[in-house]
């Protein structure tokens, strides 16, 4: 799947780039970090080499982490062919 997204379920921009993602129908795998939070959220520091304070949600697009619900809709903007890319080649 080349679109993961690592998301709290209290968090309201997890909440809005889940809405995005159904919204414009790509499909994607969401990764919880609800369980054990402080730990989780420790890992996805040391997977994605995350400096200071890891905030959620996370967005990984064909593995690189791009960031947040910001930085996601920033790229979908300047590069919306290579999400409905991903979004083929499923």
């Amino acid at each position: 799947m080349p679109i993961k997204i690592y998301t709290l379920d209290y968090c309201p921009y997890c909440k809005r780039a889940l809405a995005f993602l159904n919204d414009k129908n790509l499909q994607y795998e969401q990764i919880r970090l609800d369980d054990n939070e402080d730990e989780n959220l420790k890992n996805l520091a040391k997977e994605y080499d995350i400096k200071g304070e890891v905030t959620v949600p996370q967005i990984i697009l064909n593995g690189v982490r791009i960031g947040g619900y910001d930085d996601m809709i920033k790229k979908y903007q300047t590069e919306s062919f290579r999400f409905a890319q991903d979004k083929i080649s499923e």
